[in-house]
């Protein structure tokens, strides 16, 4: 759907010591990441934003990790979790954030993966019907 395909801006978090958030995941337990910065794009006329993620001992970063939620999370649409992008890093801070891209976590297809939860910031409060969904294929 070209509609769930937009551009994004990256502002990075570059104020101070890295931003290291313990997002929960689904057995529980807690994964440490570097909050790199947030995404700022436009669905529709509304604006939104992303945190955008790596490793907390990622030094390279050249992949940013988006784990999100939205309305569809939960509703027999998408895993209750969320869904999860990979975008790889840009100099220039622009991104081609593509919905139809979003997958679902392993997590989804085995209780043995450990999967982090999208943080409360990433729950956006729209339906993304884009992208994986339970019942389709993998891609």
């Amino acid at each position: 759907d070209p509609g769930y395909h937009v551009p994004a801006r990256l502002t990075e978090d570059r104020t101070g010591p890295p931003v290291i958030i313990e997002l929960q995941t689904s057995t529980n337990q807690r994964r440490r990441m570097r909050r790199v910065g947030t995404l700022g794009f436009t669905l529709g006329e509304i604006a939104y934003t992303l945190s955008a993620f790596a490793d907390e001992d990622d030094r390279v970063m050249a992949r940013l990790f988006v784990p999100f939620g939205d309305l569809t999370s939960g509703a027999d649409e998408t895993y209750k979790g969320g869904r999860y992008l990979d975008l790889d890093r840009t100099p220039t801070g622009l991104y081609d954030l593509d919905f139809n891209r979003a997958y679902h976590p392993y997590c989804v297809y085995s209780p043995d993966y450990d999967c982090p939860v999208p943080p409360r910031e990433n729950r956006l409060a729209l339906a993304i019907r884009a992208g994986e969904k339970l019942g389709s294929p993998k891609h």
